[in-house]
Parts: C-alpha cells; sequence; structure tokens
C-alpha cells in the first residue's frame, strides 16, 4: 500500500464536500421552484466551492507525483514518498485552498453589487459575481491571475511533466507488461485528471460570456467528475 494511500481519504472528502456545497441548494431551488440564496448564503457556498476546488487541484497533483515516483524511481519509492512527507503535502493542500478562499472572499466581501442580482448560474461562482459588482473589481482580477497561474497551472505543469517522464520511462523499453502495469497504475488518474480540466479549462478559459453550455460543463466538473471519482478508482 502506498503511503500516501490516506490522500485518497482527502480526495473522497473533498470530492463529496464540493459536491454539497451546490447539490442539495439547487436540487431545494428546483423543488421549491424559488430561486434565490441569501448574500450570507452566497458568500459562504462561494468559500466552501474554491476551498474544496483548490483542494482537488493540489490533491490530483500530489497524486501525480506519487505515480511518477512509483514508476520512474521505483527502488527508491519508499525512501522518497515517506509517510511524513505525504501528511505535509496533505497539510500544505489543505492550508493553500484555506488561504486562497479566504482570500478571495475577503475581497469580494469589500465589493458593492448593483440592483441587478440575478445571476446566471446554478451556484454562487466567483466570476459571475465579480460582473454584479458596482465597484472596482481591477485587485479581484490581478489576485485570480497571479494566483490562478500558481495554484491552476502551476500543479497542472507538475501533472503533466508527470506523464511526460512517465511515457518516456515507458516508451525506452516498450513491453505489452510494462504498458500494463502503467495503465494500472496511471489510467485512473489521468481519467479523472481528463475530466476534471477539460471542463474546468472550457469553462474558465474558452467562455466570454454564460451559457447553457457552460454551465452544463460546470455540472461536470462539480457534480458528475465527484460523483464518478469513486467508480474510476
Amino acid at each position: 500500500i502506498s503511503p500516501c494511500f490516506s490522500s485518497f481519504s482527502h480526495f473522497a472528502f473533498s470530492d463529496i464536500s464540493l459536491s454539497s456545497v451546490t447539490v442539495p441548494k439547487t436540487l431545494m431551488n428546483m423543488h421549491t421552484q424559488q430561486q434565490s440564496i441569501p448574500y450570507v448564503g452566497c458568500i459562504s457556498q462561494l468559500y466552501f466551492f474554491i476551498l474544496f476546488g483548490g483542494l482537488d487541484n493540489l490533491l490530483l497533483t500530489m497524486m501525480a507525483y506519487d505515480r511518477y515516483v512509483a514508476i520512474c524511481h521505483p527502488l527508491h519509492y519508499t525512501t522518497i514518498m515517506k509517510e511524513g512527507l505525504c501528511a505535509l503535502l496533505v497539510a500544505g493542500s489543505w492550508i493553500i485552498s484555506c488561504g486562497s478562499a479566504l482570500l478571495h472572499t475577503i475581497l469580494l466581501v469589500r465589493l458593492s453589487f448593483c440592483a441587478n442580482n440575478v445571476i446566471t448560474h446554478f451556484f454562487c461562482d466567483l466570476s459571475v459575481l465579480l460582473k454584479l459588482s458596482c465597484s472596482d473589481i481591477s485587485l479581484n482580477e490581478l489576485v485570480i491571475f497571479i494566483e490562478g497561474g500558481m495554484l491552476i497551472f502551476l500543479p497542472l505543469t507538475v501533472i503533466f511533466g508527470s506523464y511526460i517522464c512517465i511515457g518516456t520511462i515507458i516508451l525506452k523499453a516498450p513491453s505489452t507488461k510494462r504498458l500494463l502495469k502503467a495503465f494500472s497504475t496511471c489510467g485512473s488518474h489521468l481519467l479523472v485528471v481528463s475530466l476534471y480540466y477539460g471542463t474546468l479549462v472550457g469553462v474558465y478559459l474558452f467562455s466570454s460570456s454564460w451559457d447553457s453550455k457552460d454551465i452544463i460543463a460546470s455540472v461536470m466538473y462539480t457534480v458528475v467528475t465527484p460523483m464518478l471519482n469513486p467508480v474510476i478508482y
């Protein structure tokens, strides 16, 4: 068993929590036909959504590094991936995610909002809320840009780099046995990463305005992907 096996429990908890932040309120609105949320509830939903979304992102990066060490440095795996290091990485993921969510929440609550308080979404997403503000949001956008580069693109680079190294090692001496072993080790993680980042990038990078396609894509990474993760793993 991997020394970082405990990270799966944190990942499972994060998945359940990410869905629980949005789904119950959405279902209640559908049942009561009253599509509204209090200001405090919206801010709370935003905080926990950013927290667990960021935690998912960092834990997926940690798992990618774990697989890189297991395949590229198998003889040194137990000396590199010690329980202490795994615990430190998990704790760091929680601290960074909580700090990121708190920062965005504090920057949002200082803003004033216009009379039109209708959002074209099924939950309180940061990008949608900023469009409702009457205040200057340049600081918010700057923080999103800087932090996005650090907490999204940097982990994504680590994940891609890990799989490039894994692919290079396998292709040096290709064999059916090695391919099957690599697929059994990395297949589930690669599928989850593709589902999570594929919809995430589609929504936040290649969309200028929210429409039904973006909302469907949001359902994919907030509801469908967390639901599929236990089956995949």
